[in-house]
């Protein structure tokens, strides 16, 4: 099987990025391909209004929870 892999994140309540700000929690994917879920997080990374409490991180599903 293949890995699949998730950009999550958002925006947090100060620099210290401790807590997600409700209702700001965004999840895209899955995605089936690296390059492609690096993709989708430099869109949300790199977008004209992410401001610096903004951080956005690729997470992947451990092999293991398709064998």
């Amino acid at each position: 099987m293949q890995r699949r892999y998730w950009v999550i994140g958002g925006d947090y309540s100060d620099c210290a990025f401790g807590q997600l700000e409700p209702g700001t929690e965004k999840i895209s994917g899955p995605f089936l391909c690296e390059v492609k879920a690096r993709t989708e997080w430099q869109r949300l990374t790199f977008r004209d209004n992410s401001g610096a409490t903004t951080r956005y991180t690729i997470a992947a599903e451990p092999d293991s929870i398709w064998q």
